[in-house]
């Protein structure tokens, strides 16, 4: 066409096809040498080598400073006779479980107060984490009372050494309770008296097999993974052979009953049975560590956005269902990790249970150190068994807050 320029003119079908830019990238090359994550690895290398030979000059200057003084480091009075009784202990044999006599050595009386010191652990754990849960959704309730009776509680609690309150514990509440003949019970299921305190228990009938008492933990197995699922169809799927196996339980004879207290003389049969000390440490432990968990909720939940509630209030959900279903999920997430520190100190603060007399591990320590004179190598089996109990609670809040992540807790 006469008086069009070159860039004027129409351009063919094949011009306006879009083509892709030729890439100028250069391809990878041989993989380089990292010195950054050598030096890394290296300088970590060095502090574990540097805490390990420190530890090692420690260890050879006490072997040595105790063989100055004719005492040889040595580790086989653990099997020597304890000759002593302990209040409440269990050991585990290979026979099953039984109560600790005084013709078991240290070691099995040892074991008897690690396993008095992870029971104290495990049901102070749970207590606390419920009343602390309760604590602190009181704490930022529209309810002017509620709020500041747990406030009170939170601080009052907080504010007060634990030593002492055990002490009130146990000398102005356990042991101010009626005796046991006189003592009342509550709904016909628990009695509180100076004796201990006795509540419902599961006792073994008999009755059932060992393929009954299989099906009937593969049922609560299956329930506590069902409880977990995150959708109705996993949950169904889970729920199915869980009914199929208590089915089965019951079919097979049922290995166990709820069994409720019941005073006869002197003595209690039936249910269990808590020691004075025990219950006193229990409440002290719980109330102590639940007033810490309050503050840790209570700032979790106040951390949230806003528009989480005013989201849930929109869509017409009352408060008890936006707590439940929307804030609660998301503070779990945040707050495992501080759970963690108050459950590793709970653990080791059980120690004070020796204030009271409750054969705890550091109780039982004391006892086996005096008639043994074995002191040393009895605070390093001490300090072994604690450093056990942090390390597994600690790995299994780990894994329960990785499992979380997992399912969005992590953006």
């Amino acid at each position: 066409m006469r008086g069009l320029r070159p860039r004027d003119q129409p351009k063919s079908p094949m011009d306006q096809i879009a083509m892709p830019p030729i890439s100028t990238v250069e391809p990878p090359g041989p993989p380089q040498f990292n010195v950054r994550r050598l030096t890394s690895w290296l300088r970590q290398v060095a502090v574990v080598a540097a805490a390990l030979a420190v530890l090692a000059w420690l260890a050879i200057s006490i072997r040595a400073g105790l063989a100055r003084n004719g005492i040889s480091f040595n580790m086989g009075f653990l099997f020597g006779a304890a000759n002593f009784d302990i209040a409440e202990g269990w050991v585990v044999t290979r026979d099953g479980i039984r109560e600790f006599v005084a013709s078991d050595t240290n070691a099995e009386a040892l074991l008897a107060g690690f396993i008095n010191t992870v029971k104290t652990s495990l049901v102070s754990i749970a207590l606390a984490t419920a009343l602390g849960v309760i604590l602190g959704v009181a704490r930022i309730s529209r309810n002017w009372l509620v709020r500041q009776l747990s406030f009170g509680l939170v601080e009052l609690v907080r504010n007060t050494p634990l030593l002492i309150q055990l002490v009130f514990w146990y000398f102005a509440v356990i042991l101010k309770m009626p005796a046991l003949t006189e003592a009342s019970h509550w709904f016909g299921l628990f009695i509180f008296s100076q004796q201990g305190i006795y509540i419902p228990g599961l006792q073994a009938t008999g009755a059932g097999s060992i393929w009954s008492v299989w099906c009937l933990l593969l049922c609560v197995l299956m329930v506590i993974r069902a409880a977990s699922a995150s959708s109705a169809r996993h949950r169904l799927f889970l729920a199915i052979p869980a009914v199929a196996l208590l089915a089965a339980t019951f079919a097979l004879g049922f290995p166990f009953k709820l069994e409720s207290p019941e005073a006869s003389g002197a003595g209690v049969t039936g249910g269990v049975a808590m020691s004075p000390e025990f219950a006193a440490l229990l409440l002290a432990l719980s109330i102590y560590t639940a007033a810490f968990i309050a503050e840790i909720v209570r700032g979790a939940i106040l951390a949230l956005p806003r528009g989480q509630w005013e989201a849930a209030s929109a869509l017409g959900m009352p408060r008890g269902r936006v707590l439940a279903d929307v804030v609660l999920p998301q503070v779990y997430r945040v707050v495992l990790p501080a759970f963690a520190n108050q459950y590793i100190s709970l653990a080791k603060t059980t120690s004070l249970g020796i204030a009271v007399g409750f054969p705890d591990l550091f109780n039982v320590y004391g006892t086996v150190a005096n008639q043994s004179g074995r002191n040393l190598e009895g605070v390093i089996v001490v300090m072994l068994a604690y450093l056990a109990l942090s390390w597994a609670i600690s790995g299994a809040v780990n894994v329960l807050n990785a499992r979380l992540l997992r399912k969005g807790g992590a953006k």
